[in-house]
């Protein structure tokens, strides 16, 4: 099989190791009610949400590292990186706040909410990350005990975002632009390769990875290529011209795509074409999302003389050439 007919809500995840699912701790709904009018109220009275140690889950929000208090000056001290319990199993930390970008380390290896975080910004990436009913679009910048990027969403807090720890975008830390080039996308798609704690991502129609992708084919593309979650479909990737427009095979370049939109969901497929493998253009090297398998990088020859006609090749427009 090969991709799904249909798109997946993009309010549900799958955890790293399904062997080891993620329990969130309930909270009552007034309660979270009552936290968000109180974190405003504050807010409206010009004070600090880092100063007040108001309950999450049983733990204080803002943590022993941050405080509201002026000095004799009546200045405020620069505020320390706040700490943060977890929750659940094996969250990867990210090299940058692209979910896309390299694993860097883990949180709660062994055992849930192990890892306490602490972290000294965040960056509201547009892109939302949802676990069960949880979601956020905002990545931690995390300075304990691994320096990284990780989703809010890991943080056991009843907010999307972190309460008393600053904003940064723009002008401090660049916002992402997923699959910008073609070397962005290559280098997204490797990152499934060995996303699956060093392995490859288990394919399925019916399921999203962590970073909201369905883990079919299509939904592999639309990762790499940065579209909204949980992905287009194949039929979509290959009809849509705010997507693709269609190519000659000699044409093709790295990060272009090769598709095969007729049939059904189990017929369907698209790689991404990576290089040719020799001057006579007999085989290219490619990246996939395959059934039974998971995320490939190998030789293939969909499309070409000899190998599957059903196969055509398509350009990515946000390339602009």
């Amino acid at each position: 099989m090969h991709e799904q007919r249909s798109t997946h809500p993009a309010d549900t995840t799958t955890p790293v190791d399904p062997t080891a699912p993620m329990t969130r701790p309930q909270q009552a709904p007034f309660r979270r009610t009552v936290w968000r009018r109180v974190l405003s109220a504050l807010a409206a009275a010009g004070i600090g949400v880092a100063g007040f140690a108001g309950p999450a889950h049983g733990s204080g929000v803002g943590g022993a590292t941050t405080t509201s208090e002026h000095s004799a000056t009546g200045s405020v001290p620069p505020a320390a990186a706040a700490d943060f319990p977890t929750w659940g199993t094996r969250w990867a930390v990210h090299a940058t706040a692209d979910t896309g970008s390299p694993a860097v380390g883990m949180i709660n290896k062994t055992a849930p909410g192990q890892d306490r975080i602490t972290a000294d910004y965040q960056v509201d990436t547009g892109r939302k990350v949802c676990e069960g009913s949880s979601c956020s679009t905002f990545m931690a910048h995390l300075t304990g005990p691994v320096s990284g990027f990780l989703s809010v969403v890991a943080v056991d807090i009843p907010q999307d975002r972190l309460p008393g720890v600053p904003v940064q975008g723009g002008g401090g830390q660049p916002q992402p632009q997923p699959g910008g080039s073609r070397e962005e996308m290559l280098q997204r798609a490797a990152t499934w390769l060995t996303a699956n704690n060093g392995g490859q991502v288990p394919y399925s129609q019916a399921k999203v990875w962590k970073d909201g992708y369905r883990q079919d084919c299509s939904g592999y593309v639309s990762m790499a290529l940065g579209l909204p979650t949980p992905g287009t479909n194949t039929v979509g990737l290959a009809t849509d011209r705010g997507i693709t427009r269609p190519v000659a095979l000699g044409e093709l370049k790295p990060g272009d795509l090769l598709i095969d939109a007729s049939g059904d969901n189990n017929t369907r497929h698209v790689v991404i074409f990576e290089k040719w493998n020799n001057d006579a253009h007999s085989s290219y090297t490619a990246y996939e999302q395959r059934g039974d398998h998971g995320t490939d990088h190998r030789t293939l020859t969909y499309g070409l003389p000899g190998g599957d006609a059903e196969f055509k090749p398509y350009r990515p427009v946000k390339f602009g050439d």
